[in-house]
C-alpha cells in the first residue's frame, strides 16, 4: 500500500512540474551573441554563428538565449515569433515562425 502511494505521489509530483513550465510566446528579431541587441544583419549574424557564435533573441530590448540551435539556422536578422518555456534568461524552444 505505501508503494503504491508513494508511486502515486512521484506521479502527481512530475504531472505538476510539467505544468508550471507554462508555454509562452516572444516575438523578436534573430541576433547572436556576438552582436546582441546592437546588430541584426542577416549576413552577419549567419556568419558569425558559422564560426562559433550562438544565436539569440531580441524581444522588446532584451535578449534571450536561445536552447535549439539547429532551428535558427537560416534566419539570423529575421523577424520570428519562437514559442517555449523560459528559465532565467534561456528559452526552451518548441516552435519557431518566420512573421
Amino acid at each position: 500500500m505505501t508503494r503504491k502511494f508513494m508511486t502515486l505521489m512521484l506521479v502527481m509530483l512530475t504531472f505538476g512540474c510539467l505544468a508550471g513550465a507554462a508555454q509562452k510566446s516572444w516575438t523578436g528579431t534573430v541576433s547572436d551573441d556576438k552582436c546582441g541587441a546592437t546588430k541584426h544583419d542577416a549576413a552577419c549574424v549567419e556568419k558569425c554563428v558559422a564560426a562559433g557564435a550562438k544565436y539569440q533573441l531580441v524581444s522588446n530590448g532584451k535578449v534571450y538565449n536561445l536552447d535549439a540551435q539547429d532551428k535558427f539556422k537560416g534566419l539570423g536578422g529575421k523577424r520570428v515569433k519562437v514559442a517555449g518555456a523560459l528559465s532565467g534568461d534561456t528559452i526552451t524552444v518548441t516552435s519557431v515562425k518566420v512573421r
